[in-house]
């Protein structure tokens, strides 16, 4: 299960909407995307709060959690079992939220397809 920060509610909300991607779970996903290929490691020493919105495992991973797994342990050379691997998930959601409200922020016509993919 992924649980965003409660700081990070509300950007997922306002994303999804003012970018029109339907369900919100698309937007985390796309968060946590954009915050690796940023390629800023993360310490879970700093971890936020999981106070915010809720994925089950099936709706935010579907069936590829294997997958995002693997990327988290590629990035950061550690195993895929250990515990740090799904925190590090979290934060890199949360991490992407961020930045992509700091880039809608400066650009409010922001198109995800053209300026993010």
């Amino acid at each position: 299960m992924i649980k965003t920060s409660r700081h990070t509610k509300e950007i997922v909300s306002t994303l999804t909407r003012k970018l029109g991607l339907g369900f919100e779970n698309h937007i985390s996903r796309i968060a946590f995307g954009y915050s690796i290929s940023q390629g800023e490691k993360l310490d879970v020493k700093n971890i936020l709060d999981s106070s915010g919105k809720e994925y089950s495992d099936s709706v935010f991973f579907g069936d590829k959690q294997e997958a995002y797994k693997g990327m988290i342990s590629t990035f950061y050379n550690i195993h895929p079992d250990n515990p740090d691997v799904m925190k590090l998930i979290k934060m890199h959601v949360d991490d992407g939220l961020f930045k992509l409200q700091s880039l809608y922020d400066e650009k409010q016509n922001l198109d995800v397809f053209v300026d993010l993919v």
